[in-house]
């Protein structure tokens, strides 16, 4: 099974994500990460007691807005290493619609972006097979003091009490 990064540990994934021109019939007795645009279109129907979803970098998180915190899970993908898209949709997800789910960065997250995009609300990394988990998770703690507000800290260095 397939080892991605939790919460600050490394745990195995028990999420199928479903390719983003999926059509057919759910499978059955899986967690699945469906695409955005498939739930928008067939959200009436779906009839699965657990799923979650997955955001490409070029949609808007608005499509759901408030129904956020109806999935465990939403992930948000980061087709390259250069398009820095899911960094402000993770932002959105967790500041403007209080998100309380899981948040995973999914594609191409690379190790050198993790720190920010825990900074950003992300609370889990599903990283490229063949990628060195552990010492992508040791990335998490590469710096000890930021100065701007985030999301994991939302008072700027000169706010905070020393």
């Amino acid at each position: 099974m397939p080892k991605i990064i939790n919460r600050d540990q490394i745990v195995e994934d028990k999420w199928t994500v479903l390719p983003k021109d999926f059509s057919g019939e759910l499978p059955v007795g899986k967690l699945l990460l469906l695409p955005l645009q498939y739930w928008l279109e067939h959200k009436d129907e779906i009839r699965l007691p657990v799923l979650g979803l997955w955001i490409d970098s070029d949609e808007e998180v608005e499509t759901i807005g408030e129904q956020v915190n109806l999935f465990p899970l939403i992930a948000v993908n980061f087709p390259s290493f250069t398009d820095g898209r899911g960094f402000s949709l993770g932002r959105l997800l967790r500041e403007r619609y209080n998100f309380s789910g899981q948040l995973r960065a999914i594609g191409n997250p690379n190790r050198d972006q993790l720190f920010y995009l825990k900074r950003c609300g992300f609370d889990a990394f599903d990283l490229k097979e063949g990628s060195d988990l552990e010492a992508a998770l040791a990335s998490l703690n590469d710096f000890s003091i930021t100065y701007q507000s985030s999301v994991d800290q939302p008072d700027p260095l000169f706010r905070r009490k020393k």
